[in-house]
């Protein structure tokens, strides 16, 4: 490379050097004491969901007047992935996905428009209804949950004594926001006879008016004097409980109080809203979440000496307990991969002091701590915090790292051995290989891509991958030309002499590739090279195979995360009550009490827990729906606990669908098996569906198949007698508002306490609510002021409907879902499956759809966004190939030796048991790069002897014998430096893919290269020239 040789600068201005030195490794350790940690890495959900209230419609009718026009609205935006939504008996809620390969960026923009397009027909919604509400605050993470729970405490106290710790918590540095889970509203409830108002001839609207009178809060005006203004303030509103039960109320010249004809007390909402138990006691939840760029182990530090203290002020019989500790689980993660990385770096230091020696060894070791800590500086400057993701990268760049300074340095010390002096020695290095190792640099970070232009949720999520590698990769090349020639001054001995004094020789005339082991690898290089068709055609067909043979590979999108929690889903059937499903959640709860190896469980009931971990599928609410989080003692427990409830739960709770389940790495999914069928009419759409869960059955690998909706709900139709109705002057509406009174009650005014809201609500006593039975025998008020039983002017007649409906892109769409209970991968029971449906999907009537859902799905969008990044990483290699090789023909021999990799990755993952998924597929196409990296260093060397006047057959044998060492211990680092990492849950596959591309290639580099270039070029042996 001719013009500024930056080695030789490098040890001309020495004092620079030093202090660059000294100054980049204190600013990385300053870096890295301030990188934000977390467990994950940022990640945007791109959802929204828009929500409507419709008291009184059915499930039906809300999906036709509420739900399809919603979702058609929304479709006229066109940046949707899907939009689902479902309908319940008074309730509309639509969920839309925004496009994938949309940035986060634009997201605000796209929410902001879905609300003014719903806006803009809210006036052609049903009257009546209660909304639309939109939500897309989806991203928070809960990382630390506290559950308040006392014995002999009410919610009340609870709620008063939650909003305290919730104020306390509010002023520790980085958090961000505080939600209380599982609190139930307080409420005044009257309960009055709806016979004795009868009896009394006391109709229940002046009941109401007179309580709403009362209480209002009115303006009383003021006077103005000539010096002051005095405000007026009129007595007799609400001050307490009492108060209500003594307000007068006057019939027939009778006077009575509220109590002498109703019972009225302070309780709570009932039903009841969704409630939060901790290890079977009631509790509220704190659910605390960490500001945007906070450090999550400065905040469970800070939360920690908050936590002792607040747990002091409270009351005896009080407890403040944690639920979820998200900064234990990232200290121990970091812990982890801190302990990984430092593995890696012995293993690397170990072959660098093996295979270099100790003093030149000493020079890459020295290296590896300033390229992390340049590497530090610049993730703290580009705002890439420490997570899985990040921390993964570094320890699969600590191999790669290495590779510039292994080859600086060696090519130094062999010219050394030679008789160079070291200011030589180090221009001759740049000269040699400062070109040639940037564009192998570049090349291998090309590898990476296509990961850092993937449009999709799963390339934002393994983003950081891109970003630290790629960096880590760049710094090294600068320490290899600028540091690297500075230590080995500092540190090189006088190599000539010394291999002088060892072979006996005159000074400087050792020729280090004349050893043993050199002579015997020169004549398998002339063998390979000599009988090339030999060589070529074995390599194609051990290629061929892996291909061949990859189909055995077990295939994954990601794999589950190694947290100690398990989640444990109740679903009772649709339309029951959240106080069965609290009933159901209860006999859990008496199964984990004494189960040894369960540190803690918490249950979310009539709704999903709150997100303490990024990629939870979280569950929206519903009444027949309870979910616990399962807290156990390691890794064999968290094993040994889930068998168990799997194979005890079904049998323990019968009339329930049970699920359990470890929490996902990656982008949430839900059921790893789902195949949903689309079309226009509900019966046809279930029975197709049904005929896909029979064949879905059939498969020995599923588990708890099922179809997302499918059994009705009860319901009971009040029929009017019109005319007898309008007779006595009561309408439909009237009697519905009735029965909305009686049963649910009915909202009459508002209690002020402090600064709580509270609810006064008149309803029948519990006997009228008690029993279906007594529906009939209700007083129903008419329009003279008398009574007339409801069975009088109406029939009940005992149904069913539709206790929800889903719908997908307004479409009625069934979900078939499975559980995967075995190690068996959901792309396997779908391959095993398919099949199978062959005769269902030539049934499907025209418009209807079956389509593969779940992480299939998920998995082939992630890998449809990596995969329309090759193209520019082919233009990139190429472009850099051209630039260095300045030759078609050597550049397609390089990049033929990239895909060889594969009967590495083929063979390793086979032996070892490794699925192929999303993580390995980076690795993989990654690997391609490494080999590239590799094979231009080697063509590029028989080049240069080309040009230095060697015949083309020695340049071939000769350049692979130089170049062998360098190449063999870079691979060796980098594969080496993977090992601690292929422990790894979430990199374990990449880890091992690497591992097995890596060594295979670097051999095929060494021995199938010469050969291939020897037959392009066609090179004539010695011999014959």
């Amino acid at each position: 490379m001719v013009g500024l040789n930056l080695s030789e600068w490098a040890l001309r201005n020495r004092s620079l050097v030093l202090y660059a030195m000294l100054l980049l490794a204190i600013v990385g350790v300053v870096s890295y004491q301030r990188l934000g940690q977390n467990e994950d890495p940022p990640f945007t959900f791109k959802v929204m969901v828009v929500r409507t209230l419709w008291p009184g419609a059915s499930a039906e009718e809300v999906g036709r007047q509420i739900t399809d026009r919603v979702e058609k609205k929304l479709m006229e935006t066109g940046s949707y992935e899907f939009i689902r939504s479902y309908s319940r008996p008074g309730e509309s809620m639509v969920l839309f996905a925004a496009r994938d390969s949309m940035r986060s960026s634009e997201l605000p923009e796209l929410f902001y428009q879905i609300r003014k397009k719903i806006s803009d027909i809210r006036l052609t919604l049903p009257s009546g209804i209660q909304g639309p509400f939109f939500n897309d605050e989806f991203g928070d993470t809960f990382g630390n949950i506290y559950a308040l729970t006392g014995h002999g405490f009410d919610y009340a106290v609870l709620k008063d004594y939650a909003e305290r710790l919730e104020l306390e918590l509010t002023r520790v540095k980085d958090v961000g926001k505080i939600e209380l889970i599982g609190v139930q509203q307080e409420k005044i409830w009257i309960e009055l006879s709806n016979t004795k108002l009868a009896t009394l001839g006391l109709p229940l609207d002046a009941v109401q008016a007179a309580l709403d009178a009362q209480n209002a809060v009115v303006d009383s005006s003021f006077f103005e004097t000539s010096t002051d203004r005095v405000r007026l303030r009129v007595t007799g509103r609400f001050t307490s409980v009492d108060d209500i039960k003594n307000f007068p109320l006057r019939v027939a010249d009778r006077d009575f109080r509220i109590a002498d004809v109703a019972d009225v007390f302070r309780g709570f909402s009932d039903p009841p809203e969704p409630r939060m138990r901790f290890m079977g006691e009631d509790a509220i939840g704190i659910a605390v979440s960490m500001r945007k760029g906070g450090d999550i182990i400065q905040l469970g530090a800070a939360l920690d000496l908050e936590f002792a203290r607040l747990q002091s002020s409270l009351p005896v019989g009080m407890e403040l307990r944690r639920v979820a500790d998200q900064p234990r689980a990232v200290r121990n993660a970091v812990g982890e991969f801190v302990r990984v990385l430092a593995e890696a770096v012995i293993i690397v230091l170990v072959v660098s002091f093996f295979s270099l020696g100790f003093r030149t060894g000493l020079v890459v070791a020295l290296s590896i701590p300033l390229v992390l800590a340049m590497t530090f500086a610049g993730m703290y400057y580009l705002d890439i915090g420490l997570h899985k993701i990040s921390l993964g990268a570094l320890v699969l760049a600590l191999g790669l790292l290495v590779d510039d300074a292994i080859i600086a340095v060696e090519m130094m010390a062999i010219k050394m051995e030679q008789g160079f002096d070291r200011v030589k020695a180090a221009a001759f290095a740049w000269n040699s290989t400062a070109f040639p190792m940037l564009t192998g640099t570049l090349i291998t970070a090309a590898g990476f891509i296509p990961l850092a232009i993937a449009k999709s949720s799963t390339g934002e999520f393994t983003r950081s991958i891109f970003q630290v590698v790629t960096l880590a990769l760049l710094v090294s090349w600068i320490a290899a030309v600028v540091f690297v020639p500075y230590l080995g001054d500092k540190l090189l001995p006088d190599l000539a002499r010394l291999h002088a004094e060892k072979h006996g020789k005159a000074h400087g005339a050792h020729d280090p590739y004349q050893t043993g082991f050199y002579v015997r690898f020169r004549q398998i290089v002339e063998w390979c090279v000599r009988y090339r068709k030999s060589v070529i055609g074995i390599t194609v067909a051990l290629f061929v195979l892996s291909i061949a043979m990859f189909r055995f590979v077990p295939q994954q999108f990601f794999p589950a995360s190694p947290r100690l929690e398990l989640m444990i889903d109740l679903k009772l059937a649709e339309g029951a009550s959240l106080t069965a499903s609290d009933a159901q959640a209860r006999k859990v709860e008496a199964m984990l009490k004494d189960k040894a190896g369960v540190e803690s469980y918490v249950a979310y009931v009539g709704t999903g827990s709150p997100r303490f971990f990024l990629p939870l599928d979280q569950q929206l609410p519903q009444p027949s729906f309870a979910q616990f989080v399962v807290e156990t003692r390691d890794i064999e427990t968290r094993e040994s606990v889930r068998q168990w409830l799997i194979d005890t739960l079904p049998q323990a709770l019968p009339e329930v669908r049970s699920r359990v389940t470890r929490l996902e790495n990656g982008p949430p999914v839900g059921y790893p098996v789902q195949l949903r069928v689309s079309g226009e009419h509900i019966d046809e759409v279930r029975r197709l569906a049904r005929a896909v869960q029979a064949k879905l059955i059939e498969n020995p690998h599923v588990s708890n198949v099922h179809l997302d909706w499918e059994e009705p709900s009860k319901v009971v139709q009040v029929v009017i007698d019109q005319a007898r109705a309008r007779a006595l002057g009561v309408t439909s509406a009237h009697v519905a508002q009735f029965l909305q009174g009686s049963l649910s009650g009915t909202p009459v005014s508002t209690y002020r306490e402090d600064n709580e809201l509270i609810q006064i609500a008149l309803r029948g006593p519990a006997e009228e609510r008690a029993s279906l039975a007594m529906l009939g025998s209700l007083a129903v008020p008419t329009a003279s002021g008398t009574a007339v039983s409801l069975s009088q002017i109406a029939t009940l007649e005992y149904a069913f409907e539709e206790g929800i409906i889903w719908h997908r892109n307004r479409l009625p769409t069934v979900t078939v879902r499975a559980d995967i209970y075995g190690n068996v991968q959901p792309a396997t029971v779908i391959a095993e499956v398919m099949p199978k449906l062959d005769q269902v999907r030539a049934e499907l009537p025209s418009g209807y759809l079956l389509e593969v859902g779940g992480t299939i799905e998920d998995s082939a969008r992630g890998q449809k966004s990596i995969m329309a990044g090759m193209p520019l990483f082919f233009v990139v290699v190429m472009t850099l190939l051209m630039i260095q090789l300045r030759s078609f023909s050597r550049t397609v021999i390089v990049i033929l030796s990239a895909p060889l990799g594969m009967i590495g990755v083929t063979l390793f993952l086979l032996l070892l048991g490794r699925p192929f998924g999303f993580v390995a597929m980076l690795g993989t196409i990654a690997l391609a790069g490494m080999i590239m990296r590799n094979s231009v260093i080697l063509v590029d060397q028989i080049e240069h002897d080309i040009r230095d006047g060697s015949a083309p057959w020695n340049a071939i044998i000769d350049a692979t014998v130089r170049r062998f060492r360098p190449i063999v211990l870079t691979a060796l680092a980098a594969i080496l430096a993977m090992i601690p990492l292929s422990r790894s849950a979430f990199f374990g596959p990449m880890a091992v893919a690497i591992m097995g591309g890596l060594l295979v290639a670097t051999a095929l580099t060494l021995l199938f290269l010469p050969a291939l270039y020897a037959a392009w070029f066609r090179v004539v042996p010695r011999e014959a020239q």
